[in-house]
């Protein structure tokens, strides 16, 4: 939670969740706020450029870009939540798992996270609906067991610095379960990471998802998605070059705003752990001596040890000046003996 509020005092932050809960709106409500009917074609107004019954045009089929851009952005958020949502489940239990079960449980999450990793997302997303069929959950699932090594590394790199943190070393020591453990020292502490990891991870899952659903994969035409609207406007350039800029820019400032929180919170956990690591205080502040006023910080204070005790340089060029006037006495005594 102090992570949260840290967050929160960021101006860029603020900005990043105001666009999203803005494209969250959109996400749920879209459909009931656009002006017409998202599959609605006229034939007598197609290719048609901003105008008041239509703020954005029309696309080749004529039917309204702005009511289809809020009726699609429900189903492309909703894909790239649902991965992440998958990527979740399969990378962090495993993760934490790896670094508490035993070598075993370790040695076999590590080999499916390497061979997960290896595997290209387009293609591997195209043989799992070639095989299951075409549809947005079956994509959707099989973007996310790809995005499923992304938090099983995250989440164990996290868990192994605390496994050998002394609180937990001690909380073990006197009896206390794993799962009380996990629940109460270690994921708390994971939390910040993970939200770091999906802030970042929806991004990219939107990116992914508009990518397939350009292909033709996810959600048939004629629903509307961002991806199915910039392959739709690709054909029509010359008539409309200025098309594809409408659901790419909804893409580009829904992508930018989740990297933008991510850096957020991440930076506010870095600040709050290196505060603890340095246990950095504030600067003392100099107090005056009860019978006289602050002692110089260039000298030694009144009354101290410092004070009593004489500078070594100062007996060392006495001493040298004694014994040179000394001498000189002596071989003058020599003389005019």
């Amino acid at each position: 939670m102090r992570t949260l509020r840290r967050t929160w005092r960021l101006r860029p932050a603020r900005i990043a969740l105001a666009v999203l809960a803005v494209i969250a709106l959109l996400a749920v409500a879209g459909g009931a706020l656009a002006p017409h009917d998202p599959l609605g074609q006229h034939p007598g107004d197609m290719l048609r450029g901003p105008s008041g019954a239509h703020p954005l045009g029309t696309d080749y089929l004529g039917r309204d870009v702005l009511s289809r851009l809020l009726a699609g952005t429900g189903s492309s958020i909703a894909g790239a939540l649902e991965a992440v949502g998958v990527a979740m489940l399969l990378g962090i239990v495993p993760g934490i798992a790896s670094v508490w079960l035993g070598r075993t449980v370790e040695w076999t999450a590590q080999r499916a996270a390497d061979t997960l990793m290896i595997m290209p997302f387009t293609i591997f997303a195209i043989a799992v609906v070639g095989a299951l069929g075409n549809g947005l959950h079956q994509a959707m699932i099989a973007l996310g067991v790809l995005f499923a090594p992304l938090y099983f590394r995250v989440t164990r790199a996290a868990a192994l610095g605390l496994a050998q943190a002394q609180y937990v070393e001690a909380a073990e020591l006197m009896g206390a379960s794993r799962w009380w453990i996990l629940r109460t020292h270690v994921w708390g502490k994971i939390l910040p990471t993970v939200a770091v990891t999906t802030a970042q991870a929806v991004g990219q899952a939107l990116l992914v998802v508009a990518s397939l659903t350009f292909l033709g994969l996810g959600v048939q035409p004629p629903a509307p998605t961002w991806g199915g609207m910039l392959a739709s406007d690709l054909g029509y350039l010359a008539q409309q070059p200025w098309a594809p800029l409408v659901p790419g820019a909804a893409i580009m400032i829904t992508v930018g705003a989740l990297n933008v929180l991510a850096d957020a919170v991440r930076d506010s956990g870095a600040a709050a752990g290196d505060l603890r690591e340095t246990g950095a205080a504030p600067p003392p502040v100099p107090v005056a001596p009860p019978n006289g006023p602050a002692a110089d910080s260039t000298g030694p204070r009144a009354g101290s040890d410092d004070a009593r005790v004489p500078d070594r340089d100062s007996h060392a060029r006495t001493g040298a000046a004694t014994g040179t006037a000394s001498s000189q006495e002596v071989e003058q005594r020599v003389t005019t003996g």
